[in-house]
């Protein structure tokens, strides 16, 4: 049996057909491949902004703490540091973890801050490479390596290994979205369907995030310190808009801003506390008046700051120091090829 086709709608179906093959056709020219810039890439990224410090509310705290140590000869033990975990098992809706799995790493950048003695013991991978190939006299420390000419091999020393008085472990145990939370919804308009309408509406929400750490004797497993923190983190909405019809023309006008306490800098914030507590008992500080006598200048340190702290490789202190790594315009002007001296700003040369 022959298929009829109504002759109205066939002439509609084929313009619909030549429309969308028009369209693809206009699409297809609005996709070509972009030309390559001077720089080697089809586009440069958006964001200038230079790299900067992350420290906490704690994190002059530490700095001043270890530099009251060093002034008072007050040894630091050596300390390592763990598995610190996240043990809230909390999933975010794109499949990631909500909560971040660098802890351990913040703690041993605040036990740096505090100018704490530390030994690597959260990945030794390297180390025990260097070791096995130590071990089968496969590494030299000659300056350069020849394998054209024997060179003498890297020797292994018992003891050579710096072992540790105390290590840190604990995990990130709590996270509640939903502590409390509030708002206010806002809705007003003409009767008729033309008039002028708006809206408005606000939200607050607070959540929590909560850890537990432990200090660890090395030598006899023996729990020495335990802490437990929690933070608050807060997070605000409000939006509004208006919708109305002029001459036949429709306006939708809408806007708003909304702003969460970034929850991974909160976890930093309570290691930071909890390293903190740690350090003052193993340095036997009495507390936090040793930072606030106006007469102990001790939040400035050549060797630790708000980024951490390091072991000088050379006699540079002067112009390569903790306070100069801070500086977030330090490199930032090198490819531009304009000089620049940092200073601090009450103009300490130190910087």
């Amino acid at each position: 049996m022959a298929h009829m086709t109504h002759p109205k709608t066939g002439k509609k179906l084929v313009a619909t057909i030549t429309s969308l093959a028009a369209l693809s056709v206009a699409l297809t020219g609005c996709m070509t491949t972009p030309s390559v810039n001077a720089s080697g890439n089809y586009k440069n990224p958006i964001g200038k902004a230079p790299v900067t410090a992350n420290p906490t509310a704690y994190s002059d705290a530490l700095v001043c703490l270890g530099s009251y140590a060093r002034s008072h000869r007050l040894a630091s033990p050596r300390l390592a540091v763990g598995r610190i975990s996240d043990y809230t098992g909390r999933a975010s809706l794109d499949g990631g973890r909500e909560i971040t799995q660098g802890a351990s790493l913040m703690a041993m950048t605040a036990l740096a801050k505090a100018g704490a003695r530390q030994v690597e013991r959260f990945d030794t991978s390297v180390g025990e490479l260097e070791l096995k190939y130590a071990n089968n006299k496969l590494i030299t420390d000659d300056a350069v390596a020849n394998p054209t000419r024997p060179a003498d091999y890297r020797k292994i020393m018992a003891g050579q290994v710096a072992g540790s008085d105390f290590f840190i472990v604990g995990g990130i145990t709590e996270l509640n979205n939903n502590i409390r939370s509030s708002g206010v919804d806002a809705y007003a308009g003409e009767t008729k369907d033309t008039g002028l309408k708006g809206m408005a509406y606000g939200r607050t929400l607070v959540m929590n995030v909560a850890l537990d750490l432990r200090l660890v004797d090395t030598r006899t497993l023996e729990v020495v310190d335990v802490i437990s923190y929690q933070k608050q983190i807060v997070g605000k909405e409000v939006k509004a808009g208006v919708f109305d019809v002029l001459n036949g023309n429709i306006f939708d006008i809408s806007g708003g801003q909304g702003a969460l306490e970034p929850m991974q800098l909160a976890v930093r914030a309570m290691i930071e506390r909890a390293t903190l507590e740690f350090m003052a008992n193993l340095y036997g500080a009495p507390g936090p008046e040793v930072c606030l006598d106006p007469q102990n200048d001790f939040l400035y340190n050549d060797t630790l700051g708000a980024t951490g702290g390091l072991t000088p490789a050379y006699d540079n202190l002067e112009t390569n120091n903790a306070g100069t790594r801070a500086d977030p315009n330090r490199w930032q002007n090198v490819a531009a090829g304009e000089p620049r001296h940092p200073v601090s700003a009450d103009g300490d040369s130190r910087y």
